[in-house]
């Protein structure tokens, strides 16, 4: 009996599930996330240090900035946003800026998204190819010819001339991200609705232009804010009437003397629209500059 009830009893605790114990994880594997956590802090403060600096110079008066002791501590005004936006005259410029921006986006759109439909469906890599090269062209290096040509037609100082020199690095960039979007869509779509009825064309407006919204957002958002942050060729092209935002920021610039207050509160009246459409805007923005990737 006695023997039986041992060999039981080894039984009952040899049945009886052990606990498991969670795997230790190496400690190259903690390191390394401790370092990634680190690296990423590292990096986050490099970017925004610089926008703290610009906005909390933006309330300081020109003798704070200079002193080292009142980095953080200090009495804020609002005197160098008053001076911006009331003295001179900058919501001329910003309309100046947004009138541009938009005009020049909506007329690349409208160019550049049957462009790149058609160097996607059909193949046109010579095309393709003269679109990449106007994207490594510097439009630096055509300010010159531009300001001959359009000066001798009288047109120096207008807002086409701007609207039409942002068109030409905004254009090759719509063309380029939309090429790629269309790659990515399945051409089974657009045949099938031809052989429903549809034309071509149709097909295009009904089935093709509807899924590519977040490619034309994406698209037109990078074309805007180019447009918006431009300072050379509205520096060579604008007027005193057409003068955008990057170009009235230059004024507190003078020979003798720098208004770092002004400066830096002009900085943050162009910063803040851009850093707000971004936000809104950047679930579109990666949609459509990882859509080309996902062919396939």
């Amino acid at each position: 009996m006695t023997v039986v009830n041992q060999n039981s009893q080894i039984q009952s605790s040899a049945g009886q599930a052990q606990p498991l114990r969670r795997p230790r994880k190496p400690l190259g594997t903690r390191a390394y996330k401790v370092f990634r956590v680190v690296a990423l802090i590292a990096v986050v403060l490099f970017l925004i240090a610089p926008l703290i600096w610009m906005l909390l110079a933006s309330l300081k008066t020109n003798v704070d900035i200079y002193d080292t002791a009142k980095s953080f501590v200090f009495s804020p005004t609002f005197e160098n946003y008053a001076n911006v936006l009331q003295r001179n005259n900058y919501f001329v410029f910003i309309f100046n800026s947004f009138w541009v921006a938009f005009v020049s986006t909506a007329f690349s759109l409208v160019l550049g998204v049957p462009a790149a439909y058609a160097m996607s469906r059909f193949t046109m890599h010579r095309s393709a190819l003269v679109v990449l090269m106007a994207r490594v062209i510097p439009g630096v290096s055509l300010l010159v010819p531009w300001y001959y040509v359009f000066s001798n037609l009288k047109m120096v100082g207008g807002f086409e001339v701007l609207i039409l020199s942002h068109m030409f690095v905004a254009l090759p960039l719509i063309v380029y991200i939309m090429m790629s979007y269309f790659d990515s869509l399945p051409l089974e779509l657009e045949e099938s609705a031809q052989v429903d009825g549809l034309t071509p064309i149709g097909a295009f407006r009904r089935i093709t232009l509807p899924l590519s919204v977040a490619g034309m957002a994406t698209a037109g958002i990078l074309s805007f804010i180019f447009s918006w942050n431009n300072f050379m060729f509205a520096l060579v092209l604008s007027g005193s009437k057409t003068k955008t935002l990057p170009v009235a920021i230059f004024d507190f610039v003078s020979y003798a003397s720098i208004d770092w207050g002004g400066l830096m509160a002009a900085a943050t009246v162009v910063t803040i629209p851009i850093m707000i459409i971004a936000l809104f805007t950047q679930k579109y923005i990666v949609s459509g500059m990882t859509a080309g990737a996902t062919k396939g």
